[in-house]
């Protein structure tokens, strides 16, 4: 396993709210965001339906959470996590041992693909709800990763039809106006377009793949 960071869009990113608020949520985050953060396992298992990904990229890959589950399915495949907090990465570290997993510390506004070496699989796990401002930049960015007829999978928080929730989230640095989907299905085309609901319809949450294609 490799860690590397760069400077120019690392410092773009520090200090940052969203960085700050990670300096203390990546102590308590594995231990508390299974109660909310639905469809991270079942993402997983439907990208490993349509794709059979040589090289994977997963955008705000956090703790490393997801890591593991990855690189189980997708065993042969080289994997590189990108994620902006310092403290997360170094908690993803502990989680990945073998030299085909890549971590990157910086933010996700341009491709990090190099040599022309593009991705299969492209996934965000509750990352571009929180990318606000970027998620569109983000989304183009992956376009540009994935290699012709790559896959992009996404699980995220939706909508809720309650302001005080959504509110709330806003505090917590989520947007939950459903704006997602819509850019995502017109950038790849759709496999996999479901909306889900959490908590009786508390909020819903949403599983995207798509296809690259010309």
């Amino acid at each position: 396993m490799s860690t590397a960071t760069d400077a120019s869009s690392s410092t773009r990113g520090s200090g940052t709210a969203l960085e700050r608020y990670y300096q203390f949520h990546s102590r308590i985050y594995d231990a508390t965001r299974w109660s909310f953060l639905f469809g991270r396992e079942e993402v997983l298992l439907r990208a490993a339906c349509v794709t059979n990904p040589q090289r994977i990229l997963e955008v705000g890959c956090g703790t490393g959470r997801n890591l593991p589950g990855l690189r189980r399915r997708f065993p042969q495949a080289h994997i590189t996590g990108v994620d902006l907090s310092e403290q997360m990465l170094a908690i993803a570290a502990k989680k990945v041992s073998d030299d085909k997993t890549t971590l990157l510390r910086r933010s996700y506004s341009a491709p990090v693909h190099e040599d022309g070496k593009r991705y299969d699989l492209v996934l965000f796990s509750y990352a571009l709800s929180m990318f606000n401002p970027g998620w569109e930049q983000a989304i183009d960015a992956a376009w540009d990763d994935l290699a012709e007829g790559g896959c992009i999978a996404v699980v995220d928080f939706s909508d809720s039809y309650f302001p005080w929730f959504r509110n709330w989230m806003g505090v917590n640095h989520v947007r939950m106006e459903g704006h997602l989907w819509p850019y995502l299905g017109q950038k790849f085309a759709p496999l996999l377009d479901e909306r889900f609901a959490a908590y009786g319809g508390v909020w819903n949450y949403g599983i995207f793949i798509g296809r690259k294609q010309a």
